[in-house]
């Protein structure tokens, strides 16, 4: 008898979610080459046109569910910070420093800090093979690491650190928030924590900089960051929970993997970014490490660009 085969829109939707979070660092670096614009500006301009799409997800989720409570609520806020406000500006950043693909395998590590996060904070037991799969990812990121640095010295370290921050940070969330996905559900509780990283985001921004300044940033800035907020943040976020919802969790996550080569494509295509030796090898030793990890007994949570 041969296997039951997966729905191939529920493919499709899973690659195309995955191609599209990849898209924000491209679209983040194109953003830096025009004059004033720094990680301020960018997460703000990201966030503030992404609120509305978020707050009416979080409307629509929550039509007649109940109300939140007060702990609902700053259990939300918590999750908003450290998911989506913290991570996406210490990604944003690092992007200043490294470049696009290097930032990809670093954010591709998160299910391997899931799953250190799980087994210090939630005292989960860790098996050989996902032990291997961390050993194999991280040697992966350290072999590009490692040319990068020897290329672009100190920046690349301050680059690497802050990616590696955001994608500590996003761990944190995804560790944390899965007994309130089952609470609230998926797509209430995206809406409700995003929508939290937007609000911060736009205050961070008017206690930092002059309202006045948006006005000078060029044309093309507002474009780009139009187009991240849409097709890069808010689409692959629906693309991918349904993608969930016609696969399953793993499934997605397999299909995922094609992210850090989409981004090392797109980064080579558009911005010129050197195709070398190394970001092959180191490429290939993260995938295989995420493959270890899918294929470990506890598979940790699928991963996602924040």
């Amino acid at each position: 008898m041969s296997a039951p085969t997966l729905p191939p829109g529920g493919l499709l939707l899973a690659a195309a979610g995955s191609v599209a979070f990849s898209g924000k660092a491209i679209i983040v670096k194109l953003a830096y080459r025009y004059p004033g614009v720094d990680a301020v500006n960018l997460i703000m301009l990201r966030m503030m046109l992404a609120l509305p799409l978020f707050a009416l997800l979080a409307w629509w989720a929550g039509r007649g569910r109940p109300r939140l409570a007060a702990r609902d609520w700053a259990v939300v806020s918590g999750l908003g910070f450290a998911g989506y406000y913290l991570a996406s500006f210490l990604d944003f950043a690092g992007l200043a420093y490294i470049t696009a693909s290097l930032e990809r395998l670093i954010l591709y590590l998160t299910p391997t800090m899931v799953l250190g996060a799980s087994a210090l904070l939630l005292r989960q037991r860790v098996s050989g093979r996902q032990v291997l799969a961390l050993l194999v990812g991280y040697a992966g990121v350290a072999l590009v690491f490692g040319r990068e640095v020897s290329l672009a010295g100190r920046d690349a370290l301050l680059g690497a650190a802050l990616v590696l921050g955001a994608t500590v940070s996003y761990a944190l969330y995804l560790v944390f928030s899965g007994a309130e996905v089952k609470r609230l559900g998926a797509l209430r509780l995206t809406g409700l924590t995003t929508s939290v990283a937007c609000v911060l985001c736009i205050a961070q921004y008017l206690l930092l900089r002059e309202v006045a300044a948006l006005a000078a940033l060029p044309a093309p800035v507002w474009w780009l960051s139009l187009l991240n907020a849409t097709a890069c943040t808010f689409a692959p976020v629906l693309m991918v929970m349904l993608a969930i919802e016609r696969i399953g969790a793993a499934a997605t996550s397999q299909v995922g993997m094609i992210g850090p080569l989409a981004t090392i494509a797109m980064g080579v295509v558009l911005l010129d970014e050197p195709f070398t030796p190394w970001l092959v090898a180191g490429t290939v030793l993260v995938l295989a490490g995420i493959a270890l990890l899918a294929r470990a007994p506890a598979p940790a949570a699928a991963p996602r660009a924040p």
